[in-house]
């Protein structure tokens, strides 16, 4: 397929995301202004509602003013000031990374994944500015800089991720761009290549696994607490509309709370408003905003909370195991020693434990870097701080996973050279069974 097709691929596929997210968004508020409101009020006004929550999803900061009286049916201190909506509702940006790495392994597949790439992202740039600069009132403002930039940030990371997977699959040599980065990376030290590879798989596997256990504990959450989620359902008295619209909400955050859940697995909790706390160790709530998908957060201290820990270092233990440095490796040594000598560099004592901080370390940066981004301000005064503290998270990941990377590596260590030694001294184990 030629370049230039390619390339108007991309961007319209990048346009068909751009308007499902914005439909997301918009249906719900359609519904409002049918129902709820009758057609009475401008709809020009839930547009631009909708360009605006399509924006945060992809991070960029809202920065509102309410009006008098809402402000002082509010309660909150400093409501009838300007205040920053800064939570990104992830949901919006999942679905802009699935379209994003579809565009880049099609790209890819046909041998211009740059090319793709770069209208994909050229048009996701456009769109944000244009929503921000269209949609921005006197009380409702979208950062233009921000617009321009992080929806085509998001973009750029699911072509990135869809062109490395369909790389690794199809011959390198098909796309250009895929066959520059490997005739790179195969300048390199080979030790050097497979080492990160091995601490990446080991140190994003155990991040994404404690998402997965994040995930199962969240469902498993919101089940038992069906019925207080649905009473404060019923406690808003929103009406259908006004209940479809919630629920679009709700299900916008839901990766936002999956990445809570592993910041509670982990220890550190989250907050949900300054001064409160949910964590294994016990909750302290003040008053907090109306989603009912909050009535599923543990009320009390958790009887072994810190069980919870095992989690991460079991991960971190098992990455180590399936796919860890083994201790004899395949090519000759002189390839795998750093300083060019005869010495195998994998052999060494110290190299398990380089892989499991290496682990850590990659661990701690994905889930510190997705606590950032889940959290931020939802409101004035005290809700200007709600999510999870990205470097306790980080701190506690990377020292959870590195030592269940550790411990695994060693383990596997220890078996292979006794399989090499059983290998090598067939009647060993029947002799230790006789001298015993």
């Amino acid at each position: 397929m030629r370049r230039t097709t390619i390339a108007l691929l991309a961007g319209l596929e990048a346009s068909v995301a751009a308007l499902i997210g914005l439909g997301i968004a918009l249906v719900p508020l359609m519904l409002l202004w049918a129902v709820h409101f009758g057609l009475a009020v401008d709809a020009t006004m839930f547009l631009r509602a909708a360009s605006d929550v399509w924006l945060l999803g992809h991070g960029v900061d809202l920065m509102l003013q309410l009006d008098p009286v809402t402000a002082e049916q509010s309660g909150l201190p400093g409501a009838g000031d300007p205040f920053p909506i800064t939570i990104a509702l992830l949901g919006f940006a999942l679905i802009s990374v699935a379209f994003a790495r579809r565009i880049g392994r099609r790209s890819a597949a046909e041998g211009h994944s740059f090319t793709g790439g770069i209208s994909a992202v050229v048009v996701y740039a456009v769109i944000g500015f244009v929503l921000a600069s269209t949609a921005g009132v006197d009380g409702a403002r979208s950062s233009l800089w921000q617009a321009a930039l992080l929806p085509a940030f998001v973009m750029a990371v699911g072509v990135v991720i869809g062109a490395v997977v369909e790389s690794l699959r199809d011959d390198p040599l098909t796309d250009a761009a895929g066959g520059f980065v490997r005739r790179h990376v195969a300048e390199l030290s080979p030790v050097l290549v497979d080492t990160v590879r091995i601490v990446v798989r080991i140190g994003a596997g155990a991040a994404f696994g404690l998402l997965a256990v994040a995930g199962v504990l969240l469902a498993g959450l919101i089940t038992i607490d069906y019925a207080t989620i649905a009473g404060l359902y019923q406690s808003l008295g929103a009406g259908i509309d006004g209940g479809i619209a919630l629920t679009v909400a709700e299900l916008s955050l839901v990766p936002n709370l999956v990445i809570w859940g592993a910041a509670w697995l982990l220890g550190p909790g989250f907050a949900v408003g300054a001064g409160s706390s949910v964590a294994p160790s016990g909750t302290l709530l003040g008053p907090v905003p109306g989603i009912p998908l909050l009535g599923a957060m543990p009320s009390d201290a958790q009887p072994f909370g810190a069980l919870w820990l095992v989690v991460p270092v079991l991960l971190g233990f098992l990455g180590a195991w399936l796919v860890g440095p083994p201790s004899a490796p395949e090519r000759s040594s002189s390839e795998w020693n750093l300083r060019g000598g005869r010495d195998d560099v994998r052999t060494a004592w110290w190299f398990p434990a380089l892989v499991g901080v290496g682990s850590g370390a990659v661990a701690g940066l994905v889930l510190g870097l997705l606590a950032w981004w889940s959290g931020g301000a939802v409101g004035p005064g005290r809700l200007a701080e709600v999510g999870p503290d990205p470097w306790a998270v980080a701190g506690v990941a990377a020292l959870a996973v590195g030592i269940g990377a550790i411990v695994g590596a060693y383990s596997l260590r220890t078996r292979e050279r006794r399989d090499e030694g059983d290998a090598a001294f067939p009647g060993r184990a029947e002799l230790e069974t006789e001298m015993r």
